[in-house]
């Protein structure tokens, strides 16, 4: 079962509203899905972003693929920056 970390678009028309979630590639975008990672508004101004650390990098560890939109998140917040460096500690062992 291939993971992706992606967004599952949430609120009413023209107020979009997104849950990061941990899902099931081949499950449809606001379906099933396995863990809840984090929120994001692009509503507000500046954007909200809130998003389990912890969660998302044992997701990532476990070989979970997060989307573009999901990687800049990631980015944003340092997570990606975390999980390299995680994997350069791992491998110089």
């Amino acid at each position: 079962m291939a993971v992706k970390l992606r967004l599952k678009r949430m609120g009413s028309k023209k107020r979009a509203f997104y849950r990061v979630v941990a899902a099931d590639s081949r499950s449809p975008r606001d379906g099933k899905f396995i863990e809840t990672v984090g929120t994001y508004n692009p509503i507000t101004e500046p954007a909200e972003v809130k998003i389990n650390e912890e969660v998302a990098l044992r997701w990532l560890n476990n070989g979970a693929i997060p989307t573009d939109t999901v990687r800049d998140l990631f980015s944003k917040q340092g997570i990606m920056k975390k999980f390299h460096e995680s994997k350069m500690t791992k491998g110089a062992k």
